[in-house]
């Protein structure tokens, strides 16, 4: 389970690279959309992975208290 902490965080550090990114190239004729884009699917991933191990930790608990 440690795998799932690890991976948002992962997320997370990719996202404001592609940020910095972006920020560095925006003054050049191709505009940088591609790194745009990739920084907000990985903000998007950090969230999703967020609120998906939080709903699986409560299920855990939950069942665990059922076993009891």
């Amino acid at each position: 389970m440690n795998y799932l902490n690890i991976t948002k965080y992962i997320y997370l550090a990719i996202g404001f690279i592609m940020v910095y990114d972006t920020i560095s190239k925006w003054n050049n004729d191709p505009k940088p959309y591609l790194s745009i884009m990739l920084a907000a699917m990985a903000f998007f991933l950090f969230f999703f992975r967020s609120k998906f191990g939080k709903k699986f930790e409560e299920r855990k608990k939950q069942q665990n208290q059922t076993k009891s």
